[in-house]
């Protein structure tokens, strides 16, 4: 069945054979990639930091309400309110982050709000040729030998340093870098202990992260930081303007890694176009050969 779909696919295009034939080869990689998601199941019950508005979610209009609105057919449609965009997954904009007054790039954080959103670096200006990005995954747990980091652990620059010399995996300039911590398996399970102190990012790790160019780190805990003041928010976003995506599922693509002896991946990760806002739910996966 797969080859008959790409086929069908490859067929829709009036290209030379030559550009068939890569066309093909691509659809073949895709297709048969492994797809390892990194979401976890947002919805009432999910942990969401105190600062933040919880995420909610109901019907707007019912099956029932609308039976015989259109002939042969109802409906159901929902109203949600996505906690400011801050809930589980998500991710940060440039926009999300100030430091004495500026946004990255010197930017006038207090001229740059208004009440329909941000006018500079909302999500909106996410590039799009990151949708698809090489992704890199440093398991810092793995390399304390642990399953799950110690609450309020700082994670140092001698861990990601250490970590992937131990993965035996380069960190590059423009690479979206994932930590895994073990925290994450609080999520669902523990949401007092997900909301308590977690291991994250801190000064240090931030700015060995920063001086790698990265384009964007991901955790997988609340805020990505070890707890105030944020030291990963401030390097990463407002001084170097390094996305930040928070609330990632990362044990099972820790795991399939190792087993594969091999820390990097294709990561697809794809926020909303919402002009103006501060952050964005998003869906996001790792592709595998």
């Amino acid at each position: 069945m797969r080859n008959v779909i790409v086929s069908i696919l490859v067929g829709m295009f009036a290209l030379p054979a030559l550009a068939q034939d890569e066309n093909q080869a691509l659809l073949e990689s895709v297709l048969s990639a492994k797809v390892v998601e990194l979401n976890f199941v947002w919805d009432k019950n999910a942990p969401v930091m105190p600062l933040n508005p919880p995420f909610s979610m109901g019907l707007h209009t019912s099956h029932r309400e609308s039976d015989g609105m259109v002939p042969g057919m109802a409906f159901a449609a929902d109203l949600m309110f996505f906690s400011g965009q801050h809930g589980a997954p998500t991710i940060d904009a440039i926009g999300h982050v100030s430091t004495g007054g500026k946004l990255y790039g010197g930017v006038d954080a207090f001229a740059s709000e208004g009440a329909s959103g941000l006018t500079e670096h909302g999500i909106e200006n996410y590039p799009k040729e990151k949708f698809v990005n090489r992704g890199v995954l440093l398991d810092i747990a793995r390399f304390k030998g642990v399953e799950v980091l110690e609450p309020g652990y700082v994670i140092t620059d001698t861990d990601l340093e250490g970590a992937a010399m131990a993965q035996s995996v380069e960190v590059r300039a423009g690479d979206s870098v994932l930590l895994h911590t073990g925290h994450g398996r609080y999520f669902a399970t523990d949401r007092d202990k997900f909301m308590g102190a977690a291991p994250g990012v801190g000064e240090a790790s931030a700015r060995w992260l920063a001086a790698k160019d990265v384009f964007l780190v991901g955790a997988d805990n609340m805020t990505l930081d070890a707890g105030f003041p944020f030291p990963g928010h401030r390097i990463l976003i407002a001084e170097n303007g390094i996305h930040s995506v928070e609330n990632m599922n990362l044990a099972e693509l820790a795991e399939v890694l190792a087993e594969r002896g091999s820390y990097e991946f294709v990561l697809v990760l794809n926020p909303l176009r919402l002009k103006g806002a501060t952050a964005s739910p998003l869906n996001a996966f790792a592709l595998l050969p």
